[in-house]
């Protein structure tokens, strides 16, 4: 009997070595917010979505503590659990009609996609549509309804004083937007947006709008100076000024945020806040857009981070900052339009950035610091099994591409678990947004500063990663890839299992 127990204990052991191969990490506490902050809007429009596992893990590298999806993805609101993210979900453009007209379809659409995730995955809001009265004019009548129609269902969940409901609207519904002082709303659209700031009003919400001073500039024909636009310190002699309110602006930001107090206030409400849920500025456009590079996307953003957190606020608001989310974190390159329109990300889908952020001394949220390059590779002493669990679980659950490992591959040699091990280590590391809980594999790997590229082999985030023409291929699979790699990965998954299959052979052996 005692042998049959050392048995069952060994198999046992074995099969958690199998299952704990994979990083656990647990998530890390986030303070709590005070005041404005930055959030980063997540589109889906890749042909290579990374798995929300992925999207998270670079989230947390990032610091990113606020994001808003474009829909209640039930991947990302379950991986999102437990990380204390504040999310703000989207009833999509195509489902408003729905929820417009019936209150059972709204308070399905809760339960289905609030109430079951709440409160493990922080949601803060819902986003009823985005930009409906210019991209959906026929739902227009409805879009009042269906935020009503949320929110009593929110109400109905004891959710209502937890959970904001809003819609975000572009600012060219502002007519005459400059001088602020003198802006309105659009007057055609007076029978839905005076009951839509009344619901907002009422309700304690905010009034979302999508801020893009880079179609002001582009629309502008000149009129409006690229410095003004970018957050550019420019001379007071430059400055636009408010013929009005004798209020200077430095930039087209705070003059189009101030532009909506203004037009709101022309509608007798004023103390309905703005939370800007979109903003950016393009790295790369067509021949007609010469002013989409990636130094300008950098300069705009890297201001409009050190310009909400300072909390200067606006002129007509000095000392109150206005929450902004980016737009956006991936670049969608199946997004249709023109070249600009797939080239708004901070990030690749393979989690390398666009571009690196100039944030010194403006906090931590997209603040990594990529000059000192780190890898993950094997631990030195490890295990060779529990390397070659660690390993196998890359190759397979883990989902990287380890097919430059594969016999006549440039990472194939030298042909043994520690170097193959390196490889998909430091690669789903990478893979993650260089996430330190990711490179852990139940002990047996840590991060260095020692580039393990050699020969042909480069390995991601080398800086020799186009020394020889050869680049590593780590984009973050999707989480129904079925390609050739994914093939390939499980078939390395399998050798490996056998491996460890061998190991519980050997125990069982020694036992009887």
């Amino acid at each position: 009997m005692a042998s049959l127990l050392h048995l069952l204990l060994l198999l046992s052991l074995s099969l958690l070595v199998l299952s704990s191969a994979a990083p656990s990490p647990s998530p890390s506490p986030t303070p709590a917010d005070e005041g404005a902050y930055i959030g980063v809007n997540i589109g889906t429009d890749l042909s290579d979505m990374p798995h929300p596992t992925q999207v998270v893990a670079l989230l947390k590298a990032q610091q990113i503590r606020h994001i808003r999806l474009y829909d209640a993805d039930p991947g990302m609101l379950i991986a999102l659990a437990n990380t204390k993210i504040k999310v703000i979900i989207s009833v999509p453009n195509d489902q408003l009609l729905g929820i417009g007209q019936s209150n059972s379809t709204a308070a399905n659409w809760v339960k289905r996609n609030v109430i079951a995730h709440y409160p493990a995955t922080t949601i803060t809001a819902i986003s009823v549509g985005s930009e409906v009265l210019t991209s959906l004019s026929n739902a227009a009548p409805v879009l009042v309804s269906a935020i009503k129609n949320v929110h009593a269902a929110l109400l109905s969940a004891n959710l209502d004083r937890l959970i904001k409901v809003s819609t975000p609207l572009s600012t060219s519904l502002i007519l005459d937007p400059f001088p602020p002082s003198q802006a309105f709303f659009n007057r055609s659209l007076n029978p839905v947006i005076v009951p839509l700031l009344s619901f907002l009003q009422s309700t304690n919400s905010y009034l979302m709008m999508n801020v893009y001073p880079y179609y002001d500039y582009m629309q502008s024909n000149g009129v409006i100076p690229l410095d003004y636009a970018l957050f550019k310190p420019i001379p007071p002699n430059k400055e636009a000024v408010d013929a009005n309110t004798l209020v200077r602006y430095s930039n087209a930001f705070d003059a189009m945020v101030d532009a909506t107090y203004f037009a709101m206030a022309f509608l007798n409400f004023t103390n309905v806040p703005v939370l800007v849920t979109e903003s950016g500025w393009p790295s790369k456009g067509e021949t007609n857009e010469p002013d989409a590079t990636l130094d300008n996307a950098n300069t705009y953003n890297s201001n409009l981070i050190r310009h909400v957190l300072n909390k200067t606020g606006t002129p007509k608001r000095p000392g109150i900052a206005v929450s902004t989310y980016i737009y956006e974190l991936y670049n969608e390159d199946t997004k249709p339009g023109s070249l600009s329109e797939k080239n708004w990300g901070l990030f690749n889908a393979n989690g390398e950035p666009a571009y690196i952020l100039r944030l010194t001394n403006s906090g931590s949220v997209l603040a990594n610091d990529t000059t000192n390059q780190t890898y993950c590779t094997a631990r030195e002493g490890a295990d060779p099994n529990m390397l070659q669990a660690a390993l196998d679980w890359a190759c397979g659950p883990g989902k990287i591409d380890c097919s430059p490992i594969k016999q006549g591959e440039a990472c194939y040699e030298p042909d043994n678990v520690i170097a193959h091990a390196n490889y998909a280590f430091d690669t789903y590391y990478h893979q993650t947004g260089n996430n330190p809980d990711a490179c852990d594999f139940n002990g047996v790997a840590s991060i260095t500063t020692t580039d393990p590229s050699h020969g042909t082999c480069v390995f991601a985030g080398s800086r020799g990663n186009d020394r020889n023409g050869t680049s590593v291929n780590i984009t973050a699979p999707s989480a129904n890839s079925t390609t050739s790699s994914g093939i390939q990965n499980e078939l390395y998954y399998s050798r490996g299992m056998w491996s460890i299959f061998a190991v519980i052979v050997l125990n069982v052996a020694n036992v009887l």
